[in-house]
């Protein structure tokens, strides 16, 4: 009879704490997202430390899921599964990481690709990045982190079943929202150390990507695309570069033809970056790089007159909160703006948004008032988001955040 009574007793603590919500609360969570903020809960009943995986009720007591918790953030928990009696251990990543993977194959070149996009891969606050043969991994949350050794094992495990072999791995979870986490920034070799600059190939033009140093896991691979649809743009044209950072844009525009192209960054490393890889791809008698306040460059070319035949504007988020969207309005508006009255009559304008915040439609109606403003006239091209490695999970509004037009600017006629 004891020993029954403390096996009891040795369950009871070992069980998952339950988290209960407040009656009309976990509004994101019922309509498909996967996030639970801390003034959303009523009670917390059982043993648990931040980052273990809790059972979570509605009000009236009926199962959510399951997800990890942390305390110390306002985000206070991350849903893993909305199944009540799935058991969250290695096979159930595995099968996550799977059907990651199963995804990038069908709908992507995977060469070069995100393999994991937090929520909208169902593992949420993890960022895994591939670059020819190494891994870069950002974790963004507690729970996540504990996990994120054995997903990465996981990971190599199955590209390894189709022939595809990691050579190293580096870690950029150096990002300032993991303060807000209460877990300290962090970078490094996960194993192995390796050469940091990685050379990968992207609609047929080459970079070396600075896992190491560069902004994020080290590129943007979300513009894989949408780099892509400028090409068709730029044959013996005359191309302005905004925010260029390593070049991308600035070197699929000298790839389709482009007579001339200047790329500009606040970033003399980012220009320097962008140089090398011109020079990489042999394209450096097309391509200058000029370090130089964006929003100060633009009213000096207008000044001297300078007109292009097309000006690709790839700003970085203006905008990470809600508190602070009517700034970003005003600064999206500015450099769409002067950007118009860069484009030659009959030219294009490529612009894009990468904030959450600044959804579809406030980024289109700021971009038409940047027209009125100016006297002209848009006809879009195109409307495009992020490359299909990045997922848009829909009702998980965090996973959708990048929009991109492409617009022929006319004059009033």
């Amino acid at each position: 009879m004891l020993d029954k009574i403390e096996e009891k007793k040795k369950i009871e603590k070992d069980a998952p704490a339950i988290v209960t919500l407040k009656k009309g609360e976990g509004r994101t969570i019922k309509a498909g997202g996967a996030w639970i903020y801390d003034n959303e809960i009523e009670s917390i009943v059982g043993h648990f430390t931040n980052g273990d995986i809790v059972i979570v009720h509605d009000f009236d007591g009926y199962p959510m899921g399951k997800g990890f918790i942390n305390q110390k953030s306002k985000l206070r928990i991350r849903m893993m599964t909305r199944k009540k009696d799935q058991v969250v251990d290695e096979e159930f990543l595995r099968e996550r990481v799977r059907t990651a993977w199963e995804y990038r194959k069908k709908t992507v070149d995977t060469k070069s690709c995100r393999l994991i996009f937090g929520e909208a891969d169902f593992l949420p606050g993890l960022v895994v990045d591939k670059f020819s043969d190494i891994l870069v991994v950002e974790s963004l949350a507690l729970g996540i982190d504990r996990m994120k050794e054995t997903i990465l094992e996981l990971l190599i495990e199955e590209l390894k079943k189709d022939g595809v072999e990691i050579r190293g791995v580096y870690e950029r979870s150096d990002a300032k929202v993991r303060l807000n986490e209460g877990m300290e920034r962090k970078k490094g070799f996960l194993g192995p150390e390796f050469d940091t600059k990685v050379e990968i190939e992207e609609n047929n033009v080459r970079y070396l990507v600075d896992v190491k140093e560069g902004q994020k896991t080290g590129f943007f691979l979300d513009q894989k695309e949408n780099r892509r649809a400028i090409q068709k743009l730029c044959k013996d044209a005359k191309v302005l570069d905004c925010f260029t950072h390593t070049g991308s844009f600035a070197l699929n525009a000298a790839y389709a033809g482009a007579r001339e192209v200047l790329g500009v960054d606040a970033s003399e490393t980012a220009c320097e970056q962008a140089r090398e890889n011109a020079a990489l791809n042999g394209l450096e008698d097309r391509t200058t790089f000029l370090c130089a306040d964006v929003f100060e460059l633009l009213p000096k070319l207008e000044k001297k007159k300078e007109t292009f035949d097309v000006v690709i504007l790839d700003p970085p988020a203006f905008t990470k909160s809600r508190q602070s969207i009517k700034n970003a309005v005003k600064g999206y508006r500015e450099i769409n703006l002067r950007a118009m009255k860069l484009v030659k009559d009959g030219g294009y304008l490529a612009t894009c948004s990468c904030s959450h915040f600044m959804d579809e439609a406030l980024f289109a109606k700021t971009i038409h008032q940047a027209a009125n403003n100016v006297h002209k006239r848009l006809r879009q091209v195109e409307f495009r988001t992020q490359a299909q490695d990045h997922p848009i999970l829909w009702a998980a509004e965090e996973s959708y955040y990048l929009k991109f037009f492409i617009f022929q600017v006319c004059e009033e006629k």
